[in-house]
């Protein structure tokens, strides 16, 4: 009996994919806040509009047949649109 074997994704679909995995982990790596209020509120505000975005996207792909180059470029100008505005917590516990 043979092992079973896993498909290889062509070079360029893996860069692609690669693209996309990246975007997506930058969408939604967000420091930690600050220990403001204000920090906490952006941060609080920030994540899941980011994580609405890479939804999107993701369904772009699964569902609707969207490139996966052209849904890591849309994520990362969302991304982009969207910065970290806050003031993000250190391991000394103050703001930088």
């Amino acid at each position: 009996m043979s092992e079973p074997t896993t498909p290889k994704a062509a070079p360029a679909e893996a860069d692609a994919m690669t693209a996309l995995l990246r975007a997506v982990h930058d969408a939604l790596d967000l420091p930690l806040p600050g220990l403001t209020e204000e920090d906490e509120q952006e941060h609080a505000r920030l994540l899941p509009l980011r994580a609405s975005r890479a939804r999107i996207v993701l369904a772009g792909v699964l569902e609707r047949g969207l490139r996966m180059e052209t849904a890591a470029e849309m994520l990362s100008q969302w991304t982009a649109a969207w910065p970290v505005t806050y003031t993000p917590w250190n391991s000394k516990g103050d703001a930088r």
